[in-house]
């Protein structure tokens, strides 16, 4: 499968712990990024002041990311003191104000060198999401206020999964796969159309190969994922093509409404599938494991959760035991949308959700446990947590052995 690499994208960047006198009005108005001597690797020593095309992005894990477009001094600070080693330092405009300034001494700088030879400031509040999930995929740490980088343009590469084109989702790159190998296939299936989730995410588990789905539940909803996302936006890709070519012309004149009606179409089609493609192979790796269930069983208030085990009637039935029943949210990411899964089902006191959002903050994590909800991550990412979440996190497969015991006790009691 065709993932990609993280060099694609990036020769190299670099993480820093922000002073007061670099983001801080009230401290310093000299608008000065220090501690970058590493970046001397990518940039080389700056004899001259060189202007460098600069994009700065505010991140933070409840809002939309804050992005300016602009350009950045590249100097040298003890430029003519010849007796003293150069000193690097970036100098960014006033009009990045807006950005720069919503840090606070103590948060997070990343510096990443792309390809095209542009510079992206990334800052976000230290502790939060985003950091780590920053830091897990360029395999940083923060180590003070200099610059920790990382050289991507020799051997040292990070290969791009799920959780890997996530993030870069977030920091605005589209690092999404295609295969024209498969495009044949695909449209002596389905034309030129998208046919439904379901029946695109059966297709797409039927193109996966090398699973185990009793044996590795976790890798197989991790592959067949990877699967269905390449599939498509291949398709996609052939079907936004195809529209395009036709124009958007309507009796010698631009179809504006007809343009911002198929975009939209195009991001609702997006976010339709990628929330219903995880239920889809949930429900899949759950019948493979005998397991019952309703998707979308009604509770109190009309409320519907995910997946409800064993069933709507078994929640219903008061007679039913409680410890017998298990309530699933399913969120490809949670963002806030964690605490959802908390009214769905007054009988079920401890909830679960299963999450392939990688490097949730340890602040998140706590609330989820305060508040009793069981977080459900693939074994896969458990890498992206700090050690003592790991350790409290479920993989896909210890969830399984849980409901199939829960299941095995009930049938059991007399």
């Amino acid at each position: 499968m065709k993932r990609g690499s993280l060099s694609t994208y990036f020769a190299g960047m670099g993480v820093k712990s922000l002073s007061a006198t670099e983001i801080d009005p009230k401290v310093s108005r000299g608008h000065e990024l220090q501690g970058v001597d590493a970046i001397q690797a990518f940039l080389g020593v700056p004899s001259e002041k060189r202007r460098i095309p600069a994009r700065y992005v505010w991140l933070s894990d409840d809002d939309e990311p804050l992005t300016y477009e602009g350009k950045v001094t590249w100097y040298d600070s003890r430029k003519g003191q010849i007796s003293r080693d150069p000193e690097p330092r970036f100098y960014y405009p006033k009009a990045s104000e807006p950005i720069v300034y919503r840090a606070k001494p103590g948060d997070t700088l990343f510096v990443c060198h792309g390809r095209d030879e542009t510079l992206t400031f990334l800052f976000c509040g230290a502790g939060t999401t985003i950091e780590k999930q920053l830091l897990w995929l360029f395999g940083l740490q923060v180590a003070g206020g200099d610059i920790v980088e990382k050289d991507l343009r020799g051997s040292e590469d990070v290969e791009l999964g799920l959780a890997a084109r996530y993030i870069l989702g977030l920091i605005g790159i589209d690092a999404r796969v295609e295969d024209e190998d498969w495009l044949v296939r695909l449209t002596r299936a389905f034309g030129n159309q998208f046919p439904t989730t379901s029946a695109f995410s059966a297709f797409a588990r039927n193109a996966a190969t090398e699973v185990d789905v009793v044996g590795d539940p976790d890798g197989t909803l991790l592959r067949w994922l990877e699967v269905e996302e390449l599939l498509f936006y291949t398709l996609e890709r052939h079907i936004v093509e195809q529209r395009l070519r036709t124009g958007f012309l309507v009796k010698d004149e631009a179809d504006v409404e007809g343009f911002v009606s198929f975009s939209l179409s195009v991001q609702n089609r997006r976010k339709s599938r990628a929330g219903h493609s995880l239920e889809h192979h949930l429900a899949s790796v759950f019948e493979a494991h005998g397991l019952q269930f309703d998707r979308g069983g009604r509770t109190e208030g009309n409320k519907r959760p995910d997946f409800l085990f064993p069933g709507t009637l078994a929640y219903r039935d008061p007679d039913f035991p409680v410890t017998a029943l298990t309530l699933l949210g399913a969120k490809s990411s949670c963002k806030d949308r964690w605490r959802q899964v908390l009214s769905e089902g007054e009988r079920v006191p401890r909830k679960h959700l299963i999450t392939l959002e990688p490097g949730i903050s340890t602040n998140q994590t706590d609330e989820m446990q305060a508040a009793g909800l069981q977080l459900v991550v693939p074994g896969p990412l458990h890498a992206s947590y700090r050690p003592e979440q790991a350790s409290w996190l479920m993989s896909l497969g210890d969830m399984l052995v849980m409901a199939k015991a829960r299941a095995a006790d009930r049938i059991s009691t007399p």
